[in-house]
């Protein structure tokens, strides 16, 4: 199913932000959100989704080049169930790993520090969700452990 969907690569500092169009044909980076608190992020994430009118999110996991959770990974999906549940979203994960590395190469912005590094990280992350899946599901359907519940193996 295919559908308006906002992708986020969860950072301690920032969250990178990209979204597609309802037809997913179009995949856009979106300025990324310079974190605070969760309770900061929450209104503005909430925004981003009132008005691209979200209806899943996607969120990247990274794992390690055996497909293991990293630290960063159980971080990453305690924010995504939090957010889903607080946006009453369905989501998906998606294997990071060298994500930000493949956005710095695609896009010459190795070593930026303003965002722009971490939305192009999370449009690769929704282009491969959309060509790849999983599907997205209730955070309640969701499975517990970092790197379960439909991780897509990929790069």
């Amino acid at each position: 199913m295919i559908c308006s969907v906002l992708s986020l690569d969860v950072g301690r500092r920032r969250i990178g932000l990209a979204g597609c169009d309802p037809l997913g044909i179009t995949v856009t980076p979106l300025p990324a959100l310079h974190r605070s608190h969760y309770s900061s992020d929450l209104p503005l994430l909430q925004e981003h989704c009132q008005r691209r009118s979200v209806q899943g999110l996607v969120v990247g996991l990274p794992l390690d080049d055996a497909g293991a959770p990293t630290q960063q990974a159980e971080h990453c999906r305690r924010y995504g169930l939090r957010l889903a549940a607080s946006l009453q979203l369905p989501l998906a994960w998606v294997n990071e790993h060298s994500s930000s590395w493949a956005a710095g190469e695609r896009h010459g912005l190795n070593g930026d520090r303003s965002g722009r590094l971490d939305s192009a990280a999370a449009a690769l992350l929704l282009e491969q969700w959309l060509r790849e899946g999983p599907e997205l599901k209730p955070a309640q359907f969701m499975a517990s452990g970092p790197g379960a519940g439909g991780v897509d193996g990929g790069s």
